[in-house]
């Protein structure tokens, strides 16, 4: 569990997550300001029920991640290679972006999808690849690795 998010809070620390969350609440901005045309590949009360069900799924994963992590770590610290963490390695994040790529594929816009570029490619990216490295000093981590896949089983 980290740490990071217990220390006092400075007024540019907050100037700086109100633009980080800013960012994310681009599609919503541009969904609802008519910036978009939303001309969808598909018709749109399929289109909005790929979009919500992206949305639920993306939420469950990303709840029943952190309740699994949250519980398991409390009675025994260590690796945890069951559950949610079976097969994928990062469920929180994968859920966490299922849910912001239905807002972006519900906004249908570029500007949501470059801010998505930027968190996933940079700042997802790179949080994940440290979690790894922290996690490669546990005993079991290469045969944990070599049968559980980085965010998408059989994919990626």
């Amino acid at each position: 569990m980290t740490t990071s998010w217990q220390g006092r809070a400075t007024i540019a620390s907050s100037i700086t997550d109100a633009a980080a969350l800013a960012l994310y609440w681009l599609a919503g901005f541009v969904l609802i300001s008519g910036i978009s045309t939303q001309n969808y590949p598909l018709p749109k009360n399929a289109w909005f029920c790929l979009c919500v069900t992206l949305c639920i799924l993306g939420c469950v994963i990303m709840i029943a991640a952190d309740v699994q992590k949250f519980s398991t770590l409390r009675v025994k610290r260590g690796l945890i290679t069951d559950g949610m963490f079976k097969r994928v390695r990062h469920p929180n994040y994968l859920g966490e972006m299922m849910v912001y790529g239905s807002f972006t594929l519900l906004a249908w816009h570029w500007i949501p999808v470059l801010v998505l570029a930027y968190y996933w490619g940079l700042m997802f990216s790179t949080n994940m690849a440290m979690k790894e490295a922290s996690m490669s000093r546990y005993p079991d981590w290469r045969e944990y690795k070599e049968r559980s896949w980085w965010l998408v089983p059989y994919v990626f």
